[in-house]
C-alpha cells in the first residue's frame, strides 16, 4: 500500500500517495476521482519507480482552496510538489482534469518533466478536436460551469447517484469496484466538495487561454505518449501532433474513459516501454 503524506505546495496542502523508489513518476487524476484512480497501476510502477500520486488542489483529502483551479495553477502545484519532495525531474502522467496541467508543466518546464503521458482529455480549444466536438461538448461541462452554485444546489444530497452515473454510463465504462466507488463518492459529497470540483470546469476558459498563449511561443519538446479510449479516441493526438516534437499515440480498444481502472494491464503494457526508454534521462 502507498504511504499517504500531506505536503505543502504552492500555498495549499496536498494529500499525496507515495510508493517505491527510483526515477519519479507523477500521476495526476481527473473528475470524479482521487489519487485512488491509480490504485491498479501503482504496485507495478513502484517496483521500478518512485510513484507520486496527489489529490489535486481542493479534491479528495487535499486542503480546500478558494481559487486556483485553472490548468496553469494546477501545473504550478505539481512543480511545487516535486520540489517539496526533492525531485529534480519526473515523468508526468495526466488523465482527464490532470491532462492540461501535465501538458502545461511539460511545455513550460521541460527540464523538470522528463517524459509526458496524457490521456482522455482535450487541450482547450487547440485545433484537432473538431470531429469530437461536432455535437458540442458533453452536457455536464455547461451544467458544472453554469451560474455559480446552481449545480451544487441541484446535486447536494444526490452526490452518490451522480458519481455513479459518471463511473458507469457517463464515462462509457464498467463501473469500479465498491471500495473505490465509495472513496470517490465520499470525496465529492457535500456542497463545498462539489463547488471545488466544479471550480475546475468554471476555470476552463482561463485554462484554454493559458494553453493557447503557451503554444503560441513554444513547442512541446519532451517525449510524449498520448492515449485514447472512449470517448476521446484520437482527438487528443490530433491536437498534439502539430505542436509536439516526439509524439507516440495509441487508442486502447474496448476501454472506457477511466483507463487506469478499466484496462490497467493494457495501460501498463504501453507505459512500461515508454518509461524504460527514458531511464537514461536525468533522474532523481
Amino acid at each position: 500500500m502507498p504511504e499517504l503524506q500531506r505536503v505543502p505546495a504552492n500555498g495549499v496542502e496536498l494529500n499525496v500517495a507515495l510508493a517505491g523508489s527510483g526515477p519519479a513518476v507523477l500521476l495526476l487524476h481527473g473528475f470524479p476521482h482521487t489519487w485512488e484512480l491509480w490504485t491498479d497501476v501503482i504496485a507495478d510502477l513502484s517496483a521500478h519507480y518512485r510513484v507520486i500520486a496527489p489529490d489535486l488542489r481542493g479534491f479528495g483529502a487535499s486542503s480546500p482552496a478558494a481559487s486556483g483551479y485553472d490548468a496553469g495553477t494546477l501545473a504550478e502545484d505539481a512543480a511545487a510538489l516535486l520540489t517539496a519532495l526533492g525531485v529534480s525531474s519526473a515523468v508526468v502522467v495526466g488523465i482527464d482534469a490532470g491532462t492540461a496541467p501535465a501538458f502545461l508543466l511539460a511545455l513550460r518546464r521541460p527540464g523538470l518533466v522528463r517524459r509526458l503521458v496524457v490521456m482522455e482529455s482535450l487541450l482547450g480549444r487547440l485545433p484537432g478536436a473538431e470531429d469530437f466536438l461536432a455535437g458540442g461538448p458533453p452536457w455536464w461541462f455547461g451544467f458544472h460551469s453554469a451560474a455559480p452554485g446552481l449545480a451544487e444546489t441541484v446535486l447536494e444530497g444526490h452526490e452518490a447517484a451522480y458519481v455513479d452515473w459518471f463511473l458507469n454510463t457517463g464515462t462509457l465504462g464498467e463501473g469500479v469496484r465498491p471500495a473505490l466507488r465509495d472513496a470517490f463518492v465520499h470525496a465529492y459529497t457535500g456542497r463545498s466538495a462539489l463547488s471545488r470540483a466544479f471550480s475546475y470546469y468554471r476555470a476552463l476558459p482561463r485554462s484554454a487561454e493559458q494553453i493557447e498563449r503557451a503554444v503560441a511561443t513554444a513547442r512541446l519538446t519532451v517525449p510524449t505518449l498520448a492515449l485514447g479510449a472512449r470517448p476521446v479516441g484520437t482527438a487528443l493526438e490530433r491536437q498534439l501532433r502539430p505542436i509536439t516534437d516526439d509524439l507516440t499515440a495509441h487508442v486502447i480498444e474496448d476501454c472506457g474513459h477511466i483507463i487506469p481502472l478499466h484496462r490497467p494491464h493494457a495501460l501498463l503494457t504501453l507505459l512500461r516501454p515508454f518509461l524504460a526508454a527514458g531511464a537514461g534521462d536525468n533522474t532523481t
